[in-house]
């Protein structure tokens, strides 16, 4: 059990008390310099801790050594303390406004105020994810238990030992603790009796089960499933076409598909010869990204999800080409089943079966998608928008009117900064209350 050789009632009690008061204690410039010389420690490639988490990331989250240290580098780029200060600016006018009572409107004053106690419930998928939710935390000066995912429990781990080591007081304002999903026992239903905010990354059923278990009134700030897509203008095709199907490659590559962020189809402006010609491209550009960045090993069901994508799309193929249609559904595959690009006509919104496994969609005009993408509003995510600067704007502000939270390039798409809009929602803001301080 999770909580073998300790006392959950004690261990929550220790967070809310001591914890608590050490926190609240710090100025929030003392935090971003604590917080962020820990998380610069990760981009140290001879630091221990650096080197502990490169050793121990393939054989926990399923990657390649090569992955876990492009992912250890990618997420630590957010933790330090540039990063943290830009972060809490973005959401903050004045930073000092989470330390004491700052002026407002009209000679009122207001300030920023954590919880008293937090619990964190982070997912397994991407790696890094649950270390970032214990920082946001800690920047708003909330004490927290972070459970994190299966395949994320050593960055979170390392991170609170640096953390640990740069400010031993700090430590016991947070605790981080692995247990499977339902095996939670005590800890799990005293934590979430006197969570005063509940921050969950998960599924759909995840998500529901914690609001079910929660106090009614508590707070819960919910990262569920989410699906990110491409789209491509048809002169940023004519133009940058190579550069775009390798960085289309490689956001698919990183983190082997497995993040809210990663594209799962990608729709093409052009005409049908030229989208297969650079569907052909991104497929060459897949097989160079998995060399430079193997895929790690394949679960059972994963393996059988992909088999049948291919046959699925195998089997569509067959029809086109006997039907006098063989350019129209075309595959590309990787050894091992490493990676799949395809070129799919049908242009409605198809989530693909992961493991880099990418839809090519050729449409007549970038327009015609809005409506798919708006009927599937609930669980968009990123958008990586390939236009000309002309018709950027336009078309961001359409895909912003049918759901999209962000909008993006392919290059950039894995790797959201700190201070972005997750859901739509500041980090930082959803984690706070507001004071107004009245004259």
């Amino acid at each position: 059990m999770a909580e073998a050789g300790r006392d959950p009632v004690a261990l929550i009690a220790r967070l809310q008390g001591a914890g608590g008061e050490t926190i609240r204690a710090r100025r929030v410039h003392e935090l971003i310099r604590v917080l962020g010389g820990a998380g610069a420690r990760f981009l140290d490639r001879s630091d221990p801790l650096r080197l502990e988490a490169e050793a121990r990331m393939p054989e926990e989250a399923g990657v390649s050594p090569e992955m876990a240290r492009a992912i250890i580098e990618g997420m630590a780029r957010d933790w330090t303390a540039d990063r943290l200060e830009t972060l809490v600016r973005s959401e903050f006018d004045d930073p000092e406004v989470l330390d004491r009572p700052r002026p407002g409107p009209e000679g009122d004053r207001g300030l920023a105020m954590g919880d008293g106690f937090a619990l964190h419930i982070a997912s397994g998928s991407v790696p890094g994810v649950g270390a970032t939710s214990m920082l946001r935390s800690l920047l708003v000066k909330t004490p927290l238990l972070l459970k994190p995912g299966r395949g994320d429990q050593i960055l979170p781990e390392l991170l609170a030992l640096a953390i640990g080591e740069a400010d031993p007081e700090l430590a016991s304002a947070f605790e981080v603790l692995y247990w499977p999903g339902g095996e939670g026992g005590v800890l799990e239903e005293v934590a979430l009796a006197r969570a005063e905010r509940v921050v969950v990354y998960g599924g759909d059923d995840t998500v529901a089960e914690i609001r079910r278990r929660v106090r009614p009134g508590t707070p819960v700030v919910a990262y569920p499933h989410r699906v990110s897509v491409g789209m491509v203008g048809r002169a940023a095709l004519a133009e940058h076409g190579d550069a775009l199907a390798d960085a289309a490659a490689s956001s698919a590559a990183l983190f082997d598909q497995r993040g809210c962020v990663s594209p799962h189809m990608i729709w093409v402006e052009g005409e049908p010869e030229r989208v297969r010609e650079w569907a052909e491209q991104v497929a060459r550009a897949s097989e160079r990204w998995a060399r430079a960045l193997p895929p790690g090993p394949l679960e059972p069901d994963e393996a059988a999800r992909i088999q049948q994508r291919r046959a699925s799309l195998e089997l569509r193929a067959a029809i086109a080409t006997e039907a006098g249609r063989g350019g129209d559904c075309r595959m590309w595959v990787g050894e091992s089943l490493s990676w799949t690009v395809a070129l799919d006509p049908d242009p409605s919104f198809t989530p693909s079966c992961l493991g880099r496994t990418l839809l090519i969609k050729p449409v007549g005009a970038l327009v015609d998608v809005l409506g798919i993408l708006g009927e599937h509003r609930s669980v968009l995510q990123s958008v990586a928008l390939e236009v000309e600067a002309g018709r950027r704007d336009t078309l961001s502000a359409e895909l912003a009117r049918h759901g999209c939270t962000r909008i993006t390039s392919f290059v950039r798409q894995p790797w959201p900064p700190a201070w972005w809009k997750h859901d739509g929602r500041g980090p930082l803001e959803v984690l706070v209350r507001r004071i107004s301080l009245e004259e």
